[in-house]
C-alpha cells in the first residue's frame, strides 16, 4: 500500500526504532508511548483493519500474538503483566489503517481503558 505509514516503515522508507523483525512481523517503539514499555507489533502483510482479516490470516495473527508475548518477556513486563491492544476503525481509535497491536507494560493498567 503506497500511502500506508506502517508499510513505509516495513520497507525502511521511514525510520523507526525497530526492536524485532522476522519474515512476517515487525515490532518497533511507539513514538508516543503510553507506558514505560510501548511497542507496536505489526504484520508485514498489509491488512487495513481487523474486519479485513481472512481465513488465510489465522496463522499470521497467532504468530503476532506469540511474538508479542515473547517481546513482553524480553522487555521485562511479562511477570508483572502487560496489555495487548488492537484498535479497529475510527470509533475504536484506529489512526493507522494497517493492523497493529500495542504491547503496553511497565505500569499498572486501568480499567476501563477509555
Amino acid at each position: 500500500m503506497q500511502d500506508c505509514l506502517f508499510c513505509k516503515i516495513i520497507s525502511k522508507e521511514i525510520p523507526a526504532e525497530i526492536v524485532y523483525e522476522d519474515d512476517r512481523t515487525l515490532a518497533f517503539k511507539d513514538i508516543r508511548p503510553a507506558a514505560p514499555a510501548h511497542i507496536l507489533v505489526i504484520p508485514k502483510k498489509h491488512i487495513p483493519t481487523l474486519v479485513d482479516l481472512q481465513a488465510e490470516d489465522v496463522e499470521l495473527m497467532g504468530h503476532i500474538v506469540l511474538t508479542a508475548s515473547r517481546l513482553a518477556d524480553k522487555l521485562g513486563v511479562s511477570e508483572e503483566g502487560f496489555r495487548l491492544v488492537s484498535n479497529c476503525k475510527e470509533a475504536g481509535g484506529q489512526t493507522v489503517f494497517h493492523i497493529h497491536f500495542h504491547l503496553i507494560g511497565g505500569r499498572q493498567m486501568q480499567w476501563p481503558p477509555g
